[in-house]
C-alpha cells in the first residue's frame, strides 16, 4: 500500500532574522553628549565613533560642522533623538581665523585657490573693525557652494565637486555679536554669536569682499550651541579614557533628555494620564513650569515621578496636553 506524504507548508517570515538582529544591536542609551568634534573628519564620522564607543542603539547630532571645524557637536542618544529637532533652531557661537587676500572654491583652507589679491597696505585694525561692524544684526546671506543645502533636489557640495556653480537664494540670518579678537594686517581672528543657518565661511567671504581683497577661513571652532554655553565639551580621547566594560563611567557623562529644553513650559500628568498620552490622546495636566519668551506652543511632559515622557501641545485652556513626541524607554 502506497504511503502518502503531505508536503510541509513553508511559513513566510515577514521580518528577516538579520533585520531583527540588526535592530537589537547596541544598548538602549538615552541622553545628550556634548562632543568636542576633532578637525579633519565629518560630523557623521565623529557621531559614529561616539555611537560605537557607547554601544548605543540609536544616535544623531543637532547640526553639522565642516570637516575643518572643531568644537561643540551635541550628540543625542536613544530617545533624545526625538527631541533633537527642537535644538536645531538654537543660536551658536564660533571663533574663526581668516586669511585676507586669498579666495578658495570652498571659502576655507580645504578648497582650491581661486584668486589672490593684494590686501590694502593702509588697512588698520580700526578700519577692519569698522568693516566687521557692518555685518552685525539681521542679514541676507548667500550660502557657499560647498554646503549641504539642496537646490532642485541636489546637494550644493555635489554640484561643486562637478565644477558647477548655481544661483543660491539668500537666507535671513542674524549676527548677534561680532568681535575682533586679533588683527595682523593679513590675518584676523573673530568671535561670532549668530542665529541658526549662519555660514561663517560666507560671513568671512563677505567681509573680504567688503574690504576689496577677498578672504577665506583657515580655522573654525564652534564654542557653543545654545543653551549649552557654559557646559564642558568632551573630547574623544577623554571618552575613550573613561571606557569601562559596564559603560557606567561613560553614561555618567550624558546630560538628561531635557537638558536643552528648559525654555519650554512643563506640565505633569497622572499615571492614568500617562496611559492616555501614550495612546495619542490628550490627558488632563498640571502646570509645573512656565515657558520663557522664546518658546512657542510646545511643552515638556512629565509623569508624577518627575520623569520626562514626551513633548506636548497645551489646549487653549491649558488644562489638557496633546502628544507631539512620546518617549518610550525599552
Amino acid at each position: 500500500m502506497a504511503t502518502t506524504v503531505t508536503p510541509v507548508r513553508k511559513i513566510a517570515v515577514t521580518t528577516p532574522l538579520k533585520k531583527l538582529a540588526r535592530r537589537r544591536r547596541g544598548r538602549p542609551v538615552h541622553g545628550i553628549l556634548l562632543l568636542d568634534k576633532p578637525s579633519g573628519g565629518s560630523s557623521n564620522h565623529a557621531l559614529q565613533r561616539a555611537k560605537r564607543l557607547f554601544d548605543a542603539q540609536k544616535a544623531g547630532h543637532t547640526g553639522s560642522l565642516d570637516p575643518l571645524a572643531t568644537g561643540m557637536l551635541p550628540v543625542c542618544f536613544g530617545e533624545a533623538t526625538k527631541l533633537s529637532a527642537f535644538l536645531l533652531d538654537a543660536d551658536k557661537g564660533y571663533e574663526t581665523t581668516l586669511q585676507l587676500g586669498v579666495t578658495t572654491n570652498s571659502a576655507d583652507a580645504d578648497g582650491e585657490v581661486l584668486e589672490t589679491r593684494d590686501v590694502p597696505t593702509d588697512l588698520t585694525e580700526e578700519q577692519f573693525k569698522l568693516v566687521c561692524n557692518q555685518f552685525k544684526g539681521p542679514l541676507q546671506q548667500v550660502p557657499p557652494m560647498v554646503s549641504a543645502i539642496k537646490i532642485d533636489g541636489q546637494r550644493l557640495y555635489k554640484l561643486a565637486r562637478e565644477g558647477k556653480e548655481v544661483e543660491r537664494p539668500a537666507r535671513s540670518i542674524t549676527i548677534h555679536d561680532l568681535q575682533v579678537l586679533s588683527f595682523s594686517g593679513s590675518t584676523a581672528r573673530l568671535a561670532v554669536k549668530c542665529s541658526k543657518g549662519t555660514y561663517i565661511r560666507s560671513l568671512v567671504t563677505d567681509i573680504g569682499e567688503a574690504i576689496g581683497c577677498g578672504a577665506h577661513v583657515t580655522a573654525l571652532r564652534r564654542t557653543f550651541v545654545s543653551p549649552f554655553e557654559r557646559l564642558e565639551m568632551l573630547t574623544m580621547e577623554h571618552l575613550e579614557s573613561r571606557f569601562t566594560a559596564d559603560f557606567k563611567s561613560l553614561d555618567e557623562l550624558l546630560l538628561p533628555l531635557d537638558a536643552g529644553l528648559s525654555h519650554l513650559a512643563a506640565v505633569s500628568i497622572s499615571e492614568e494620564g500617562l496611559a492616555t498620552f501614550r495612546r495619542g490622546q490628550s490627558p488632563f495636566c498640571v502646570p509645573i513650569a512656565k515657558a520663557d519668551s522664546s518658546a512657542q506652543g510646545v511643552c515638556r511632559v512629565y509623569d508624577e515621578h518627575g520623569v520626562m515622557v514626551g513633548l506636548g501641545e497645551l489646549s487653549e485652556t491649558g488644562e489638557q496636553v496633546a502628544p507631539r513626541r512620546v518617549l518610550q524607554f525599552t
